[in-house]
């Protein structure tokens, strides 16, 4: 029994030493893979995020591509390797005037050559018709003081 429990023990060890390490090969870390847009005015102009991520592994990582899960998403990359402790941004357009008014939540699939195969990034927020709420247009007030 004590013999089982030492050996277990000497893997837990061995494992914990090695998760420190960089991975082997390319490994796309995102810096937030998430992002709120809140209200967005469906006849408002289309907003622009940019997802930075970093090359923490090994070797260049090439991204193959990027997939958005319907037509109000655009998505721009750059084609060039990225090499290990460097980094890049995937470039995201959301257009609301092309989705339906209500709450949103999109993915965005990235494929490259990255140890892990595919990462994922999710943009959410409301899309309503008209002004967003909480604006007010309020005029100028001079106030003078004694």
């Amino acid at each position: 029994m004590k013999i089982l429990l030492l050996t277990i023990l000497g893997c837990l060890c061995f494992t914990a030493a090695d998760a420190g390490k960089p991975a082997k090969g390319a490994h796309l870390k995102m810096e937030n893979p998430t992002y709120d847009f809140g209200d967005v005015p469906r006849k408002g102009g289309d907003l622009v995020r940019e997802f930075r991520f970093v090359n923490d592994g090994t070797a260049p990582l090439v991204l193959v591509r990027v997939i958005t899960s319907c037509s109000c998403l655009k998505a721009s990359f750059s084609k060039r390797p990225v090499e290990p402790a460097d980094s890049g941004v995937i470039r995201i357009t959301y257009e609301p005037h092309k989705s339906e008014p209500g709450a949103f939540n999109k993915v965005i699939q990235i494929y490259s050559n990255s140890v892990d195969g595919r990462d994922v990034i999710t943009v959410q927020g409301n899309s309503i018709e008209g002004q967003p709420r909480g604006k007010v247009k309020t005029e100028r007030v001079k106030v003078k003081y004694k």
